[in-house]
Order: structure tokens, then sequence, then C-alpha cells
């Protein structure tokens, strides 16, 4: 971990209780839903963590508690700094508050969330799908989306798999 990040780390260790987990030189923070947005707004205000640079999930299917971690990437420009925080939500009803009042590049990014993994952001000006349409089933990043398969078409089996693709009829 950059030694300019380690005090930073530790304020946010203090006041929140985060476990702190190290990879490849890079701090990850793991903090609970409701600390969200006050950890944020001390990152931005104190730290200059003006950025955020990335907010998206992971699902760890078929583990259920917690089957998601909520990741949001802080950047500080000024400090040429990079910190990771870590939200874990359970699979149940996943549902992180939103920080749209913090930065307002997360937005149109915890609409992915919903819209992709079926986590709902409480308190989001505009909680409507973004990518697919309104009527659509199912979140596509989800491990347990069904996914749709097309077999492979190669020359030793061209022609048993044209006869099974369905073409236009004339």
């Amino acid at each position: 971990m950059d030694k300019n990040l380690e005090p930073i780390v530790k304020n946010i260790q203090e006041k929140f209780g985060a476990a702190l987990e190290e990879f490849r030189e890079e701090a990850h923070l793991f903090l609970k839903p409701e600390q969200i947005v006050d950890a944020l707004t001390l990152l931005r205000d104190e730290s200059n963590f003006e950025l955020l640079s990335a907010l998206t999930a992971t699902d760890y299917w078929p583990q259920t508690a917690p089957r998601f971690h909520v990741i949001y990437q802080l950047t500080s420009l000024e400090k040429n700094l990079s910190l990771q925080i870590r939200v874990p939500v359970n699979g149940d009803s996943p549902k992180v508050p939103t920080v749209t009042g913090i930065y307002a590049s997360a937005n149109w990014r915890e609409r992915e969330l919903l819209d992709m993994f079926g986590i709902e952001v409480e308190g989001h000006p505009d909680p409507r799908r973004i990518l697919m349409p309104e009527d659509h089933e199912g979140h596509p990043l989800r491990k347990d989306y069904p996914l749709g398969y097309e077999e492979p078409q190669f020359s030793f089996n061209y022609d048993e798999i044209d006869l099974r693709k369905p073409y236009a009829k004339e």
C-alpha cells in the first residue's frame, strides 16, 4: 500500500471499523451499507478523493451471505491515490443507499447496479432500468442468469448446425 494512503486507511478503520484487505499493493476497505454515505463524504471532504472512478458489483453466487460486493473505486487526482471500498450485501434483498449526493457520477452507475445485478439503491432520484427494456425479467450480470447459447460452427460440423438454425421463411 502507498505510504500516503496509510493514514487515510487508518482513519477510516478507526471511525467505521472497516476491515482492510491488501492485494497487489492496493487497499480494499470493507464497510457496511449504512456506513457508505458517511465514509465517502469523509473521503471526499477530508482526503480529496474527488472522483468516483468506478461503481460496480461482483456476484459470488451460490454463496448467499454475502452474495454481492458493491465496489466503489475512488481516485484522488491531487494526491495520485486510488482506494477501493467494498460493501458486502446479502442476496435475498440486496440494498445500498444512494451516493448521488456525494458523487453526481454515481447516478447512472447506480442504475446499472439495479439493472444488471438487481441491487436496489435506496433514495436514488431516478430508479429505472438503463440498459435493458423495462419489461425485461432478470438481471444479466448475475451468475445464475440463464445464458443464451449457440454452438460454434466449424468446418466439421457446419452442415449439422446449419440445419438447426432458424432462418426467416421466404
